[in-house]
């Protein structure tokens, strides 16, 4: 095991080279279907990578069955699922996308990484429960909107777990009008201003 430099995690050589396998294709896609800004494709580990890992390291163990919703460029849910794919091989990652040309590009990240993971090209509103352990979403909605995608997704003591910017503490005054939920803020590791909140037991008021 190596703590391998660039990425910040300490994982096999393997896990480094498919993490290195999807930074390339990213750079490759990104000019045709704007996966990430044009701003952060120079810093891609700091802002998408190393962002995306820290939510992995608040996986509950044992978590059998992670879900991540508006997966876009595959934030954080391809990251997390590279990182699994060693560090817990039976846990099964769920990928939606609505966007036909990003699901593409998530498969096809899938296959040249070599990593197992379900990609399905529907809304999260329109599937059946997932019954998850884990659902984890990253950029897609404030988090009252959140709170009504994962409801319905999430086992009884599934956490979700959305990385979130200086405006989050609004967000929570504004959630807690509509719902109750457990909750545990994280300070990010790539931004000051910034936090990953663990959220559980949520509940419609």
């Amino acid at each position: 095991m190596n703590t391998v430099e660039g990425f910040g995690l300490d994982v096999s050589r393997e896990t480094f080279e498919r993490l290195s396998v999807y930074e390339a294709l990213l750079k490759k896609w990104n000019p045709v279907i704007n996966l990430v800004s044009k701003s952060s494709i120079t810093d891609l580990r700091n802002r998408h990578f190393i962002d995306s890992a820290q939510v992995f390291s608040l996986m509950p163990e044992g978590a059998t069955t992670w879900v991540d919703i508006g997966s876009g460029g595959g934030f954080p849910g391809m990251v997390c699922a590279i990182i699994c794919a060693e560090k817990s091989p039976k846990t099964i990652f769920h990928l939606v996308e609505s966007d036909v040309r990003k699901a593409i590009f998530l498969r096809s990240v899938a296959r040249e990484t070599g990593v197992s993971v379900y990609v399905h090209s529907e809304r999260i509103e329109k599937m059946d429960s997932f019954d998850a352990d884990v659902l984890s979403a990253r950029a897609l909605a404030s988090l009252e909107k959140l709170l009504e995608f994962s409801a319905p997704h999430l086992q009884k003591n599934g956490v979700a777990l959305f990385p979130k910017g200086e405006n989050y503490k609004s967000e929570f005054v504004k959630a807690q009008e509509n719902w109750r939920f457990d909750c545990e803020e994280h300070q990010s590791i790539t931004g000051s201003n910034s936090v990953v909140l663990k959220i559980g037991n949520i509940q419609r008021v």
